[in-house]
């Protein structure tokens, strides 16, 4: 059992670690960040049952639309509705990497708790894969969302209410595509191994970017 744990919990606390120690400008509160790792691991629940209700009551007549568009839409809104309800507003949001931050950390909570289940349904044997797949896949996810949130918070122009748009419709494409590509099963790998180096190109670009607007936004600071 606390193999099969530390194994499920391992790759997320390594991920958001990673996130975590790129930011060499400012250090976020480590309590701040594990609320919000808590929050997104809270919502896997309710996001379970409505998923197994849906398939007890047979709403959805075709696998696609359930397992691809209302998953991929309904897992990102939640996390999106976490980060809007608790985080956006927080004294502790004040900077923009900061979105990166909570929302790889409410992302991979998330993840983990469902990696959790998996792998104590179906034991140590898609460990790895998990890692390296639907783990990671959600911490990106969670970086895009976070990069739009901070956009949101620290732009200078009226954009705020599209990059909040932005931040929950960019997600659901982006895991969309990777419920698509899963759904071709013994061929998905031949997509799955670019789309995973897009992903992970895009969201370190964002990254890359936020430090960027980190710069800007300690600069207007001082200069006043």
């Amino acid at each position: 059992m606390f193999i099969i744990l530390s194994a499920a919990i391992a790759p997320g606390l390594a991920l958001l670690s990673y996130f975590y120690l790129r930011n060499q400008m400012s250090t976020e509160p480590r309590r701040t960040l594990l609320h919000s790792f808590i929050y997104g691991g809270l919502i896997t629940f309710p996001i379970l049952f409505i998923q197994y209700v849906l398939q007890a009551e047979g709403t959805f007549s075709s696998p696609f639309v359930s397992n691809v568009v209302f998953t991929s839409a309904m897992e990102e809104f939640f996390k999106w509705f976490v980060i809007f309800i608790t985080i956006l507003r927080h004294v502790e949001f004040d900077d923009p990497y900061d979105g990166i931050l909570y929302g790889a950390a409410v992302s991979l909570g998330f993840a983990t708790v469902e990696n959790v289940i998996y792998l104590l349904s179906f034991g140590l044997d898609t460990a790895f894969m998990r890692a390296l797949l639907p783990v990671s896949s959600h911490a990106l996810f969670g970086v895009v969302m976070g990069y739009y949130f901070g956009k949101s918070k620290f732009s200078m122009n009226d954009k705020q209410t599209e990059y909040l748009l932005v931040a929950l419709t960019g997600p659901i494409i982006l895991h969309f595509s990777y419920n698509a590509i899963l759904t071709l099963e013994g061929n998905f790998v031949y997509l799955m191994l670019p789309f995973m180096l897009f992903l992970w190109w895009f969201a370190l670009r964002k990254v890359k970017l936020a430090h960027q607007h980190l710069v800007e936004h300690l600069s207007r600071i001082n200069g006043h």
